[in-house]
This record gives C-alpha cells, sequence and structure tokens, in this order.
C-alpha cells in the first residue's frame, strides 16, 4: 500500500500519472523524489544515467496531480512513509500530548505553519474530569502537558479524552526517558491505544539511545517512531497539503473551443498583438479591462473618450514595456492624451498605443509554459515581488479542475494576503480559481501557445481583470 519512489528522468509523464493516480485512488500512498531540480543537480544526473532532467515545476505540477507526494530528501522521505503507515489523518485538528515543553512548542510551530491546527481544548466536564487525574501543574490546554513525572495510567485518560471527548483529530505523542523512571509501561500502552483508536496517533519517542531497548519492544509490534518531532510535523503538514488525484475532466462552460481554434489558425508565429490576446481571452470567458489599440492621435482621443478617464496608455511592440518607458498611468485629460501618446509612439519598435480602463486592486499573476512530453505547465501567485522577486508561486498540469486551482492558490505563501488582512479587502478565491481553469481550458485546445503572461491581473474584492498579457504562438 506504500510506494516510494526515486526518480531522475520521467520519460512518459502522461504513463506516471495514469498509474498513480490509479493506485492511490484504490488506496496506494506514493512518496517520491525528484532529483536534479537544479542546473547542477541536472548535469549530476546525466552523468550518473544519461537521463534529462524534466523541467522542475512540470514535475511539482505533475505529482500534485496525480497525488504524489513530493519529499527533498531521504530523511523526509522515510518520515512521509512513516506517516502514511499510521492511520489517516481526517481532518487538521490535532492534539499534542507530551511530558516536555520544549518539544511541543516546537511541534506546534511545525504544524501549524504548515496549515495544520492545535485547537485549545474547550472546557467542559470531561476536561474537568482529565485535569483531576494529572499531577498538579499539568496543563490540558493543548499541547496537553503532564510533565515529567507523568505515568501511563495518565497517558492512557488523555488519550481516551481526546479520542471519544475533545473537538481532535488526531493525536502526536511525545515521550522520551527522563532518566528517572522506567518507560516501557508507557510504551506498552502506547501500542495498545494506537491500535484500539480510531484516530490515529503520531508517536515521537527521542530517546532512541537512552532505551534503546523499550524503543526496539515498541517498533517490534509493528509500529512506527518519529524521533524528531519537527521532521514529523514537516512531513505530517506535507502529506496533509499533498491534494487527492484530479478528476478527469475539462471546464467547458462559456469556453468557445470553435473560436479559440479558429484564432490560432489564424495567427502567426511569435508574441501576439492584443486584439489576438483580446479575442482568445473573451472566447475563453476570462475577464479583461477594456483596451483599443490605435495608432493615429486623433484615433488615441476618441479611444479615450469611449473608455473614460482616468486611463493607463502602453506602447505596443516592444516586449518589456516598462523597461522602455512604455506605460503611462492615471492620464486623466484629452491633453495629455495628446502629449503621451507622440512620446510613446518616439519609443524604438513602437507600433502602436493602447488605451485602457484604469483598474484598481490586488496585483495577481498567471503564467503557463508548454513543457514537452508534460504539457502546459501554469502557475499563480500574486503579482510583482512575490512571483519576481520571492518566488511566490504554486504550479498545475492542464487542464485543471476547480478543486486543483483552489489547492493552488491555498498552497500559496502569501495566501493569507489574498484573503485580507489588516483591514484591507481580500480577492474573490472563486473568481481567482475560475480564471486559472478558464486559462486552462484555454491551453487544453491551444498546444501552439508556447508562453503567456497575465501581469497583472488585479483583483479588488468580486472583480477580477487581465490588464496586461503577453502570448507566444509557436506552430512548427
Amino acid at each position: 500500500k506504500v510506494k516510494l519512489l526515486y526518480i531522475e528522468n520521467i520519460n512518459n509523464p502522461d504513463r506516471l500519472l495514469h498509474h498513480a493516480s490509479s493506485l492511490i485512488k484504490k488506496g496506494c500512498k506514493i512518496a517520491a523524489i525528484k532529483a536534479g531540480n537544479t542546473n547542477a543537480g541536472s548535469r549530476a544526473a546525466c552523468s550518473h544515467t544519461g537521463a534529462m532532467t524534466s523541467s522542475d515545476a512540470a514535475v511539482e505540477a505533475l505529482f500534485r496531480k496525480a497525488g504524489i507526494v513530493r519529499c527533498h530528501g531521504r530523511e523526509e522521505l522515510v518520515t512521509v512513509a512513516n506517516v502514511f503507515m499510521c492511520k489517516e489523518l481526517r481532518s487538521r485538528r490535532l492534539a499534542i500530548i507530551t511530558h516536555a515543553g520544549g518539544p511541543g512548542v516546537m511541534l506546534t510551530d511545525a504544524l501549524e505553519n504548515g496549515g495544520l491546527k492545535i485547537p485549545k481544548i474547550k472546557d467542559s466536564p470531561a476536561k474537568m474530569a482529565l485535569k483531576e487525574k494529572l499531577h498538579p501543574g499539568s496543563s490540558v490546554e493543548n499541547p496537553i502537558d503532564f510533565l515529567a513525572t507523568g505515568t501511563a495510567g495518565q497517558l492512557g485518560a488523555i488519550i481516551d479524552a481526546c479520542e471519544n471527548d475533545f473537538e481532535v483529530d488526531g493525536m502526536a505523542v511525545i515521550y522520551g526517558s527522563s532518566g528517572l523512571f522506567p518507560v516501557r509501561d508507557v510504551y506498552k500502552l502506547l501500542d495498545e491505544k494506537m491500535h484500539a483508536c480510531s484516530k490515529p496517533i503520531y508517536p515521537i519517542l527521542p530517546s532512541v539511545i537512552d532505551v534503546k531497548d523499550d524503543v526496539s519492544y515498541f517498533l517490534s509490534h509493528g509500529n512506527v517512531n518519529f524521533p524528531d518531532e519537527v521532521l514529523l510535523g514537516k512531513a505530517l503538514t506535507k502529506v496533509m497539503n499533498t491534494p487527492k488525484p484530479s478528476e478527469e475532466r475539462i471546464f467547458l462552460e462559456g469556453v468557445d473551443i470553435s473560436e479559440i481554434r479558429r484564432i490560432i489558425d489564424d495567427a502567426a508565429d511569435g508574441f501576439q498583438q492584443p486584439e489576438v490576446i483580446h479575442r482568445l481571452f473573451d472566447a475563453a470567458g476570462i475577464p479583461r479591462v477594456e483596451e483599443i489599440v490605435v495608432d493615429k492621435e486623433k484615433d488615441a482621443v476618441e479611444a479615450a473618450r469611449q473608455i473614460g478617464f482616468p486611463l493607463v496608455m502602453k506602447v505596443v511592440g516592444p516586449v518589456h514595456k516598462t523597461e522602455v518607458g512604455g506605460v503611462v498611468l492615471n492620464i486623466r485629460n484629452k491633453e495629455s492624451v495628446r502629449k503621451e501618446f507622440r512620446h510613446l509612439m518616439s519609443i524604438g519598435q513602437a507600433e502602436a498605443v493602447l488605451l485602457a480602463q484604469m483598474a484598481w486592486g490586488t496585483e495577481l499573476f498567471i503564467g503557463a509554459k508548454y513543457e514537452p512530453k508534460f504539457g502546459h505547465v501554469i502557475l499563480c501567485g500574486l503579482g510583482g515581488i512575490y512571483v519576481e522577486v520571492m518566488k511566490d508561486f504554486t504550479s498545475g498540469l492542464a487542464p485543471l479542475t476547480m478543486e486543483e486551482a483552489y489547492s493552488m492558490i491555498k498552497n500559496l505563501k502569501s495566501f493569507k494576503i489574498l484573503k485580507g488582512y489588516r483591514g484591507k479587502s481580500g480577492v474573490d478565491i472563486k473568481r481567482f480559481g475560475e480564471v486559472i481553469v478558464r486559462l486552462s481550458s484555454l491551453l487544453r485546445f491551444a498546444i501552439e501557445i508556447k508562453e503567456l503572461d497575465i501581469n497583472p491581473l488585479l483583483g479588488n474584492g468580486g472583480n477580477i481583470f487581465a490588464v496586461d498579457a503577453r502570448i507566444r504562438i509557436e506552430k512548427g
């Protein structure tokens, strides 16, 4: 039921996706290391096996689509495998049971940093009854600390309360040797509870040298051990944050496949003009700001009248507009339109000027690249420095389902910003996910699109608009 893989090259991504998804849907659990995800690593992999390393973003997307837990080292792989061997954690609330304060705090940090919850135990008769069974000074708040002098009987009472009375979905039990008392009776009880309880119990027995015979006894009964609480916390959150295998369906609501194909068939190779991008987005139902492209000054004035002030003007022609001073914001009158039109048309390689409605909101990013063998890899994240400097983005493999898109968004480090913070309005997560899915459907029927960027995509409350985009088509 558990498979661990070490991979240097993926020659047939579709076959891996099909077989891994099928096995996981039948109850198998798979974790894998994909080596060679840096330039130097790729050279090492090639020199070792003659393998050509696939794009790391494509691998990440493929693993997430298949439901494979990706690991980056042997220790992490083994820890994830041990998590697989425990009963499945059905939701994200965990009780931490410990007789040592420090490890409990470190485990709490590792779990909550990864998105799991360590909820406070609510006041109740069961909580009061448990506290009466523990030594004075013990805490039943979560982490539940029953002190270094805690007994096997007290541990049993805590586990029973977590299993039957407290609102948690699983337990992590930290119990090493204090050197004051034998621990065999504690490990015997822990073994019994792990088999009897319906909720998973993750045993953290750190004293693998001081009481190695007792730890060996515990392991001989078919149990696993997590000697390091932080490694467990990171592995468990990685397992919980890996989505289930995706369904094989394509979102087609409001997607005009015939129009998409007509546009692609008529388009020339290379980066596309705004008019082509507009038509493709309209055919896929991707919302965009109103834009008009002109090459005459009088037409620019008329376009400004149609769109309304304030507006933005951009040069058409150079790929990197901002680097050549080709973007002018917040234009508020006809005189400024005339002045900026002349300025933009004087830029080298300028072909025309684009006028667009001025939009405000949180800057978002969606990008896509066609990877041989894999297909289109789609990236999403916050725009600006978050994607360019902090590399905060997630990847998915087209076509995407709504569930996959939401998972991509929720796994961003900046997800809390997207939800809104400190009085600032957030982004409509459902709408953002829909735009990602619509883009993936567009790409499914336009494999000639080799690169695509929407940066920025502006989100303001329930409104999301593509503001600037570039698309490169290659048919050869």
